[in-house]
């Protein structure tokens, strides 16, 4: 399926209508109820980074993938990439767990993105993670030099602020494209970063 095709499109992959299927069927994963609207919000959303995600080599990390959205999609699309579905909450993991059998690329791991060792994959992605200056501090760390931290944003992102965060964890000016925005990592993250668990949206850097 092309990442612009339209709400009434069907995936080729069976594995993501089954995906879609459990995400409605398990409650506390998402609020959209309308499977058109799923598949819009959930599915071709996520699918529509699948070209800046490939630009970038290295497991891609998907940084609070909570039902499984972006990663599980890019996932299908990229079947020779290592994915790995990065969560924090138990109860989803679990559902990430059961949805990742059918992946033969993909692996699960609960826990913080602060806890995780720093610098270890080629691609951050995220969705509705959190605000974009927060997303920066939670996810170029995780990026080794060369790869990028890719975040799907809505239209109130404030970009100039999540330059000035990625500024000072060594990535670049990033690329602003409709829906999303690919931060590429320029230089090695300073010490000090990421800071502990919930100080970055406590506190965010600008």
């Amino acid at each position: 399926m092309s990442p612009t095709g339209t709400s009434s499109s069907k995936p080729t992959d069976p594995r993501l209508e089954r995906w879609l299927e459990q995400l409605l069927a398990t409650p506390g994963l998402t609020a959209v109820r309308d499977p058109v609207e799923a598949r819009r919000v959930h599915l071709e959303q996520s699918l529509a980074a699948v070209p800046f995600v490939d630009r970038f080599r290295g497991t891609i990390a998907d940084v609070g993938s909570g039902g499984g959205a972006p990663g599980i999609p890019v996932a299908s699309a990229l079947p020779a990439r290592d994915v790995v579905l990065l969560e924090s909450a138990r109860r989803k993991c679990d559902f990430l767990e059961s949805v990742a059998r059918d992946f033969t690329n993909v692996r699960v791991v609960c826990g913080r993105a602060e806890d995780q060792p720093i610098e270890q994959f080629g691609v951050a992605v995220a969705k509705a993670l959190a605000p974009p200056p927060v997303a920066v501090e939670w996810c170029l760390p995780l990026v080794a030099v060369g790869g990028a931290a890719i975040l799907l944003v809505g239209p109130s992102a404030d970009i100039p602020v999540a330059a000035r965060v990625a500024a000072q964890l060594g990535g670049g000016e990033p690329e602003v494209h409709p829906g999303i925005l690919v931060v590429p990592k320029l230089v090695r993250t300073p010490a000090g970063f990421p800071r502990r668990p919930g100080i970055a949206r406590k506190r965010p850097l600008a």
